[in-house]
């Protein structure tokens, strides 16, 4: 190829709807990289933090994936906060690209392209503002929705080869090692190949070493369960009748529009484009509507279903395209009313953006009027406030202890946030590591003895008098900004307990608990 001919195809690429994608998705990062910073650490943060430090291929409350991206980002990026959540932001950004790439492959042009990413970009910036498991098991579901439609294919493609079923099955894998919530989208492939003609492929070879690819990559963490006797089944049973208790599942399908905003009608689009318009892609359709309905009936939390949008955003914005007759490609001829409704699509498109990115990114003032409107949107805002704070008061509670008295003494936690926070904040403050009987914590136990003096934060009065002799009230856990969060309201009392009444092995089966 000659230089002239390298740099015509340079050109043609930055005109391309894949330059434009790539775009949208780096400037997400770039703007989770300006954000991120702000506030503190968020408690599901503080727990994946505590538990890259204990790599495993499995934890209670989820899979390995999540506490493996956060051991790779302290190996690079140390305890920073802005570091600890580049993966994250990098994978959501991943899926934006990927959900262009599924509308070029569904037929769609330039416009289209952008549109699928565009329509994306509201849940990224949510969902790579925090390093959570949520971020991971979306890319997965991306992923594997891509390889179905490269399956499938489309007219004038490389369509229908079959090997594409190994890359389905990697994603599978990788997904059940992100979240469990991967299953609802297995179940929706395997009905959606048995009532369309992709059940053909039950006789390919390559649909069942897909299979076994995705059971050998998830198989580290089946034995792990294995050996525990599925504790992470207990655990999500214990969350879902938590979650159904407090109403968290009330409201699910009008929770998916608080997901979609004012791109749902791309959404409906995408279905009617699957179901209607190209029925070679009913798969996909069945891989959204079968997660959906199992999640009613489950009563599962809204934003379980949020990984299932891309490839309908992507189907939409390929139907929109062609309805209107090629929308933003200039050689096209097409009525006006066509340009009228590319544009208006695409301003919809940019207000979801703008509106997602007044309330999810931690942008807003402390206690300000916008931080507060934000704050009942994305509830977590108040549980990255004060961890310095709270580790400082458990420090001033450490610290009246008796200089003798210290080295037989220990520092217990009742949750991931407070375990998590007084090991990464701890050791300036002189503190020795924390232990805590929730999740995962439970298992890495509480020393060879067990101490004999304990400093108790996140445990009820109750509980504690129950098995010591004595617990007074050492201090209250506090931030400078006043915020009312899980540490200010609930058991925000710090103890000094002595005269364990039994043994620590009979007083660790008591404390554990799951949160």
């Amino acid at each position: 190829m000659s230089t002239e001919e390298q740099l015509e195809e340079r050109r043609e690429w930055w005109k391309s709807g894949r330059a434009g994608v790539v775009a949208i998705a780096l400037g997400t990062v770039a703007v989770h990289l300006a954000t991120g910073w702000r506030y503190g650490f968020n408690r599901d943060e503080l727990m994946a933090l505590e538990d890259a430090r204990h790599l495993a291929w499995g934890y209670v409350q989820y899979p390995p994936m999540t506490a493996f991206f956060g051991w790779m980002a302290l190996k690079l990026f140390g305890t920073s906060l802005g570091g600890f959540r580049f993966f994250a932001a990098l994978v959501q950004a991943a899926a934006l690209v990927v959900s262009g790439l599924m509308a070029k492959e569904m037929g769609g042009g330039r416009w289209a392209q952008i549109v699928a990413a565009l329509a994306g970009v509201p849940f990224c910036l949510g969902a790579g503002a925090l390093m959570q498991y949520i971020s991971f098991d979306y890319i997965c579901w991306v992923v594997v929705a891509y390889g179905i439609v490269r399956l499938l294919g489309w007219p004038g493609s490389a369509a229908e080869d079959g090997r594409w079923w190994l890359w389905v099955g990697a994603g599978i894998g990788l997904g059940m090692l992100a979240k469990y919530t991967m299953g609802l989208l297995v179940v929706g492939i395997v009905l959606g190949v048995l009532v369309t003609r992709e059940r053909r492929y039950l006789k390919s070879g390559c649909l069942w070493a897909g299979v076994l690819l995705s059971l050998l990559i998830f198989l580290p963490n089946l034995l792990w369960e294995w050996k525990r006797n599925f504790i992470s089944a207990d655990f999500l049973r214990f969350v879902h009748e938590r979650d159904v208790r407090e109403g968290l599942t009330d409201g699910f399908l009008a929770g998916q529009l608080e997901l979609t905003i004012l791109a749902l009608p791309l959404a409906f689009a995408g279905l009617w484009f699957c179901f209607v318009e190209e029925k070679r892609y009913r798969l996909l359709g069945w891989m959204y509507v079968v997660p959906l309905v199992l999640l009613v009936v489950m009563r599962g939390r809204d934003y379980y279903l949020a990984p299932g949008y891309p490839m309908l955003y992507a189907a939409g914005a390929v139907w929109v395209e062609r309805s209107i007759g090629g929308a933003m490609n200039p050689q096209t001829q097409r009525p006006r009313w066509a340009g009228i409704v590319s544009r208006v699509l695409v301003v919809a498109l940019v207000l979801d953006v703008v509106a997602a990115a007044a309330v999810a990114l931690p942008i807003a003032p402390v206690n300000s009027v916008w931080w507060k409107m934000a704050s009942k949107t994305v509830v977590v805002f108040p549980e990255e406030i004060g961890w310095e704070e709270f580790t400082q008061s458990v420090a001033q509670v450490w610290n009246r202890l008796p200089q003798g008295e210290k080295g037989r003494a220990g520092i217990l936690a009742g949750n991931y946030g407070e375990v998590g926070a007084l090991n990464l904040y701890g050791e300036r403050f002189g503190l020795p590591q924390a232990i805590s009987g929730v999740n995962s914590s439970w298992e890495r136990g509480y020393g060879e003895d067990g101490p004999e003096t304990v400093v108790v934060v996140g445990y009820p009065r109750e509980f504690l008098e129950t098995y010591f002799v004595s617990c007074e009230v050492g201090g209250r856990v506090w931030n400078r900004y006043g915020v009312a969060n899980e540490e200010t309201l609930e058991d925000p009392e710090i103890f000094v307990c002595r005269g364990l009444k039994g043994s620590w092995e009979q007083f660790w089966k008591a404390a554990r608990k799951f949160a």
